[in-house]
Order: structure tokens, then sequence, then C-alpha cells
């Protein structure tokens, strides 16, 4: 007896969920591995920002060192005023920058993680769907591992002997 054009609709339905389902995972499976990537890269971002930090740091108290030092010589003071302005508008544009990109990673991670929630609750709705189909329908959900499909009775075929085919002839089997 042949299945119901509904019983067929409803299996090709759930078949076309699972498809969605599958390729939710892979998307969230690599979305994952970009996150793990843009954290390895923030994370690599925040140290280099600690090391310019602590260099600039140590950069400031040399220039501090300096300037008491050449106070009682005008020509020195001149230039280490110039020195150290310089020194501090590129630590302040250095710490912008890196302020910048942290920001826009912590970003990125963010909007990376708002979409997984959004795909996993797809994924959710789209797994009660499909049981409640299936319960609909009353049949076995083809996610747990307890159903097994009967095998097909073949019936015995006699030995045929293998004949080689010569180059450009096509194998029928």
């Amino acid at each position: 007896m042949a299945p119901s054009a509904p019983r067929t609709r409803a299996a090709a339905a759930l078949r076309m969920k699972k498809i969605d389902i599958d390729n939710q995972d892979r998307t969230i499976r690599r979305l994952r591995a970009r996150l793990a990537t843009e954290r390895r890269g923030l994370a690599a971002t925040k140290k280099e920002l600690e090391e310019t930090q602590v260099a600039l740091e140590a950069s400031h108290k040399v220039i501090a060192g300096l300037t008491e030092l050449g106070l009682s010589m005008s020509k020195k003071v001149g230039r280490m005023k110039v020195k150290k302005q310089q020194v501090r508008s590129n630590h302040v544009e250095c710490h912008q920058k890196f302020q910048a990109r942290i920001h826009e990673a912590e970003d990125s991670m963010q909007a990376q993680h708002l979409l997984i929630e959004a795909l996993v609750y797809e994924k959710d709705s789209l797994l009660q769907t499909i049981h409640g189909l299936q319960e609909a329908n009353n049949a076995p959900a083809p996610f747990d591992g307890d159903w097994e499909e009967e095998p097909e009775e073949e019936p015995e075929e006699e030995e045929i002997e293998d004949i080689p085919l010569d180059e450009g002839e096509i194998d029928d089997e």
C-alpha cells in the first residue's frame, strides 16, 4: 500500500527541516570558530596594547627625568618639551587606535554571540515543530537512535562469473 500524500508531504517537510537544522549547525560551528579567532586576535591586540602602554609609561618616566635635568640648559629644555608633547600625542593617538580596535572586536563578538543565540533558538523551534509533526503523524522520531529500518529481502542471485571488460566497454552493474 502506497503512503498517502499528506504523509509523504509531511515526511518531505521533516526532511527539509532536518536539512535546515544541519545547515544551521554548520553555520553555528563556523561562527563559533570565527568567534574564537576574533577572541584570539583581541587577546593579541590587548597584549600589544599592554606592552605599548608599559613602554610608553617607561618613556614618560625617562622624559620626565630628562626634563628635570635639562632645566638648567635652555636649548635642551625647549627640545625636551617638544619631544614630550610628541610622545604624548603619539601615546594618545596609539591609545585611541587600540581602544577603537578593542571596541570594534567587542562589538563583533557581541553581534556574533547574538547571532548564535538566534540560531540556537531557531533550531530549538524547528526541533519542536518537527516533534509536533511527528506526534501528529504518529511517526517515529528520526533523531532518536531507537528505531531501525527493516532490511529489504533480496532474492538470491546466481553467481555470475566476472568477465573482464575490454577498454571502452560500459559496465551496467
